[in-house]
């Protein structure tokens, strides 16, 4: 199968009068795997071990869900390394454009798992029978005071030994600490091609939208759900992922 060339993002690359709360709308969906590869360190990695945690901890029979699944991504990875009978992925996301590209991307996929992919917001979501559930940088882009109300939805969705995975731009609890893995971060986009202009176009566009919390608070409201074992598998720079399991 061809794989197609992501367009270029450069959704924030001339000066803006007035910068607008960032959205995931159809100009975005047009460049999100190009704007996810070069502003996300890690993500690649983190794709293919999702389809790796999938082989590992699929239940026969069961589902497994990709919440604030974009594109599919995640999606697409599990599928592609479940080997268990029964199954099927639910795929969410509450943004209709990426919703309608991601279907299609689905489409032309092969995988013998099927998939149920739906616009909807995650808060609105049964989870239920469920070996996996994927938060992919999702929880970040939710009010503070709905993130334990999913997180417990999560938990009782799950079927005993079953996993959530959890990535997300994380901040620190030293403010020094912090300063350098936004200084580190930042050097990163430059080296990915991202001008000084993209990068504080971007943030601003983020502020208020993106909220990200420390590991400790993540921690402490996934063990607050139910999780008995919660922690970090991956990280680079802000940006962390966790494995949550439920127990047997």
């Amino acid at each position: 199968m061809p794989i197609d060339k992501p367009n270029a993002d450069k959704l924030f690359s001339e000066p803006m009068k007035q910068i607008d709360q960032f959205t995931f709308n159809k100009s975005v969906v047009d460049v999100f795997p190009d704007m996810i590869k070069r502003s996300v360190p890690g993500y690649t990695t983190i794709i293919g071990m999702i389809g790796d945690l999938a082989e590992r901890f699929t239940q026969p029979n069961t589902r497994c869900y990709d919440l604030g699944c974009s594109l599919g991504a995640a999606t697409l990875a599990m599928r592609r390394r479940i080997g268990v009978d029964g199954c099927e992925i639910v795929a969410i996301d509450n943004s209709q454009a990426m919703i309608d590209q991601c279907s299609k991307l689905i489409a032309r996929d092969h995988g013998a798992t099927h998939v149920d992919v739906n616009c909807q917001d995650v808060l609105d979501v049964h989870i239920s029978n469920a070996s996996i559930v994927v938060l992919n940088f999702t929880l970040q882009f939710i009010a503070q005071e709905h993130r334990h109300t999913i997180l417990k939805n999560i938990y009782r969705g799950l079927n005993p030994g079953g996993v959530l995975i959890m990535s997300e731009k994380v901040a620190f609890e030293d403010q020094s600490h912090h300063e350098l893995m936004i200084d580190l971060y930042h050097s990163f986009k430059k080296v990915n091609g991202y001008s000084d202009l993209e990068i504080s176009q971007k943030r601003e566009a983020l502020e208020n939208v993106l909220i990200p919390e420390t590991l400790t608070q993540h921690r402490q409201r996934l063990k607050a759900c139910g999780f008995a074992d919660a922690d970090v598998w991956f990280q680079c720079f802000n940006f962390a992922s966790i494995i949550a399991q439920k127990p047997l």
